[in-house]
């Protein structure tokens, strides 16, 4: 608070020594003095001022506005991939081709199985082709020159039809057996088990000289991807039904959910995210509804079943009061209550809403109207209906000059010594 005397901002040097010796010879005459003049005592202190000894209180003038509803949930991290390596032939592994823990990319061979069982069979399977195609050109020449003995009768119909057939049949067998080498083909490719994405391995669970199987159970390793990543958000299904229902009677507008996150050590995660979808169905179990939300994670802090706490805003109160959080306190029942100026210049108590905090202001939803003087200094021995002097909140106190007689008093006892 700033101190004036006579309206100055700084008292002379005669002042300042009036003032002192005030303070020490006659501090209690000075002090009844000033209790009948025109000072006025700090709002924020609750002095009494004015006639009658009025409180001064200070207020501020609250107006609607936009408060975000903001939610801290309960997170888990999940990983944005996931691919379990399966080998898809049998055979024994010949070479693990990675470094366990080591980031590997889409295609990259992890594993080499024993490919000399399905080189053979391929071989066979193409053999077999070459043996169809021989066949079919042998059956198509037959078919060819039965045709104008048929046309001249020197054969019979029946034994040109066969022969036609024959030569079909022996096409049919080459498209057989070229498929039949196609998938002996693929069985070798599958002898170099790669990598389906890309991302973190983990640890080996075969070793070279292992024998695996086609589409077994255990899988041979874990790939995941860990940038970006997924946090899957609990929210209770009551407070989804709360936000809907504020969302259609036109109280609150929907926001781009930017979610921020908290880390087990309590620090914050440097980087936001941004909610992906809501699960369409509630939890039996929990009575919670999933929200997914996807982050950048370039250095690997956040990790598969890592718990975090995510705090985002779903929706803005567009009719909210934010009050500042020294005005409002509890009473007993735990109701939100404040004091605010009523006609007359009177206190008047008043129990509001108030669920929670945005910094440092209480985000109060019903109980106050626009315009009105909510006080937050000078509260602390008010009464409801007591009157009361309202200034605005940090008004500077002013305190006027001690009247001349008391001026001439203290300079005469100076020059005495007194």
């Amino acid at each position: 608070m700033l101190t004036d005397w006579s309206e100055q901002t700084e008292p002379t040097p005669l002042l300042r020594q009036l003032t002192t010796l005030c303070g020490i010879v006659f501090g209690t005459a000075l002090l009844a003095s000033c209790g009948t003049g025109s000072s006025k005592d700090s709002p924020g202190r609750g002095g009494r001022g004015g006639p009658g000894g009025t409180p001064t209180v200070g207020y501020v003038v609250v107006q609607q506005g936009n408060a975000p509803i903001e939610q801290e949930l309960p997170g888990r991290v999940a990983a944005y991939q996931v691919s379990e390596v399966r080998p898809q032939v049998s055979g024994v592994i010949q070479r693990r081709l990675f470094q366990e823990g080591s980031v590997v990319r889409q295609g990259q061979t992890l594993y080499q199985i024993d490919p000399s069982i399905y080189s053979a069979q391929a071989a066979q399977a193409e053999a077999n082709v070459r043996a169809a195609r021989a066949s079919a050109d042998a059956a198509r020449t037959r078919a060819a020159r039965y045709k104008p003995l048929a046309a001249m009768e020197a054969i019979s119909k029946q034994d040109y039809t066969d022969a036609v057939a024959t030569a079909r049949q022996a096409d049919a067998a080459i498209a057989q057996n070229n498929a039949a080498l196609r998938v002996a083909q693929v069985n070798v490719r599958y002898t170099r088990v790669p990598a389906p994405i890309t991302g973190r391995i983990g640890l080996s669970a075969v070793t070279e000289g292992a024998l695996v199987t086609a589409n077994q159970t255990d899988s041979m390793t874990t790939i995941t991807r860990l940038d970006p990543v997924y946090v899957d958000i609990q929210e209770s299904a009551s407070d989804l039904l709360a936000l809907r229902k504020a969302l259609s009677q036109g109280g609150a507008v929907p926001t781009a959910a930017q979610v921020r996150l908290k880390l087990p050590d309590g620090s914050d995660y440097g980087f936001t995210g941004t909610v992906e979808f809501s699960q369409v169905i509630v939890d039996q179990a929990t009575g919670t509804v999933t929200l997914r939300a996807r982050f950048p994670n370039t250095q690997s802090i956040l990790l598969p079943g890592m718990f975090v706490t995510a705090r985002f805003a779903q929706a803005v109160d567009t009719s909210a009061f934010l009050v500042p959080q020294a005005a409002l306190t509890r009473d007993p029942k735990g109701n939100a209550t404040l004091w605010v100026v009523g006609s007359g210049n009177r206190a008047v108590q008043r129990v509001v809403v108030a669920e929670r905090t945005q910094g440092q202001y209480w985000v109060v939803t019903q109980g106050l109207a626009p315009g009105e003087k909510v006080i937050t200094q000078g509260t602390a021995n008010l009464k409801d209906g007591d009157p009361i002097k309202p200034v605005p909140a940090n008004a500077p106190q002013r305190i006027k000059a001690p009247p001349p007689d008391v001026l001439a008093k203290m300079a005469a006892n100076r020059r005495s010594g007194g």
